[in-house]
């Protein structure tokens, strides 16, 4: 039995950090470890129970909370007799195992595990077993080839020795195991990530960012974001094959674009680095930016187009020559590219926001709830990002999933005036459309508390008043 809880419950990530391992020639980059945020973080997170309300906690709860505080020993002490009654349960034998590595009593584990040949028990050895350096890349995936061979339908054992395969640079192995868990398991969208690092090392660049896109589009924790967004940065550098005898000159060109705001000169340095190397991407990119910031619209869609043959799978053109089109009045041709966008790199968050806007424009409030979703699963601790998913939901009726979004901010700032005048205008439009006496009162408290909040800071704010009277004439 594993646990299906939400995964951004989860406990005990980073019992071990792996040392960075070069990608090398076939690859993604320089820094593997950071591609997946440390593979231990990915073995030993899962899914955790939380009371979720002010009742009592469960002893596993209890333990996981024990664990955040750092204090393994008494994990332990709660986990023991849990893992004794269900011996079969996957989040406690994680627990456990991650208990008894902190703690120090790792060792004291093995040698009781060595005596039962379970899937259970192997999988707990190769947990403490990864969790040590000397130990990740063989004796750990022995032990959960062990737990695979004895249960081979369960979908963890699987995904563990995926991870463990992966971080042993098994590519291959590690490929078929991680895509025999993920079909198995296709609700724990958190387990593409370390696919999409196997299929990126064994050449298959475009069914890594649909592994990355998966994880993005589910409800991933914003750790599990973090990673996506670094694996999708890695598989997208365009600066990892860039010439070092080049490398001056763009310094300088982008040094006249972005600081200095002189394209002219960026253009001149630009087309001395081409003059050398035609075919780099990159610098067409950023030649097109520098006509666009000119003004001359026609040069800079010639170079994004450029950029575009000399890296089709380069999502950032595309972005590039979707804003020139969205200010010009094209919003069809924007689309067409901001998808285009996105189909290339799924964490470009300026495109879907762009494209959650659009949706918005033609009402298309599904498609403008999934963009700004994203985006603020991209910016958390964006304003703008929040605000504009509470509007769609605003728009939907839905108006817990508004106030939500809206506190998130308030409770980062709570002198923004802008978003306390939105929560009282949201629960004055909620106060107006409530069907029951009681939900008209708690929207009323809502809408006066927070548009007493404006006016006091504005008094002369009309739409804040206005909304006030509207609640106190009712």
């Amino acid at each position: 039995m594993i646990c299906r809880s939400p995964p951004e419950a989860a406990l005990g990530f980073g019992l071990r950090t792996p040392p960075p391992r070069t990608l090398g020639r076939r690859g993604v980059g320089a820094d593997a470890g950071l591609l997946v945020m440390g593979l231990a973080a990915l073995l030993f997170s899962g899914c955790a129970t939380t009371s979720g309300s002010g009742l009592r906690l469960t002893p596993r709860e209890e333990a996981q909370v024990a664990l955040s505080r750092g204090d393994s020993l008494r994990a332990v002490e709660l986990l023991e007799p849990e893992f004794a009654r269900h011996p079969a349960d996957l989040l406690i034998a994680r627990l456990l195992a991650e208990a008894h590595v902190k703690a120090g009593s790792g060792d004291a584990l093995l040698a009781r595990l060595a005596k039962s040949d379970t899937a259970v028990s192997h999988y707990q050895q190769g947990l403490v077993r990864f969790a040590r350096a000397a130990e990740a890349t063989g004796p750990a995936v022995t032990e959960f080839r062990r737990a695979v061979e004895l249960e081979p339908n369960e979908p963890e054992f699987h995904y563990r020795l995926g991870v463990a395969l992966l971080e042993s640079e098994q590519f291959e192995e590690a490929l078929a195991s991680l895509r025999r868990a993920t079909s198995m398991a296709p609700d724990r969208t958190g387990w593409a990530l370390p696919l999409a690092k196997a299929l990126a090392r064994t050449g298959d660049h475009k069914a890594a960012v649909a592994a990355i896109r998966t994880v993005i589009l589910g409800n991933p924790t914003p750790a599990e974001v973090k990673t996506a967004v670094a694996l999708m940065d890695r598989l997208t550098d365009p600066f990892a094959t860039f010439p070092s005898a080049a490398k001056p000159q763009l310094e300088q060109a982008m040094q006249w674009l972005q600081q200095a705001d002189v394209p002219q000169q960026a253009i001149i340095q630009l087309e001395q680095i081409l003059r050398d190397y035609p075919d780099l991407a990159v610098v067409h990119s950023l030649l097109g930016l520098a006509y666009d910031r000119l003004d001359d619209a026609g040069r800079a869609v010639d170079e994004f187009k450029r950029a575009i043959e000399l890296a089709p799978e380069d999502g950032k053109a595309h972005l590039y020559l979707a804003e020139l089109y969205a200010a010009r009045q094209r919003p069809k041709n924007a689309e067409e590219h901001y998808q285009k966008a996105l189909e290339r790199n799924p964490v470009l968050a300026d495109a879907w926001v762009r494209v959650g806007d659009l949706a918005v424009d033609r009402q298309d409030l599904v498609g403008a709830r999934q963009a700004f979703q994203v985006v603020a699963r991209l910016r958390p601790d964006d304003a703008a990002a929040h605000g504009k998913l509470a509007l769609v939901h605003q728009l939907e009726g839905d108006w817990p999933a508004a106030d939500k979004e809206l506190r998130l901010v308030m409770d980062k700032e709570p002198e923004n005036l802008e978003f306390a005048l939105r929560l009282g205008v949201l629960h004055a439009e909620r106060f107006t459309k409530a069907k029951t006496p009681a939900e008209k009162e708690q929207a009323a408290r809502e809408a006066a508390k927070w548009l007493q909040k404006v006016l006091d800071a504005q008094p002369e704010n009309a739409i804040a008043s206005r909304a006030l009277e509207h609640v106190k004439a009712r």
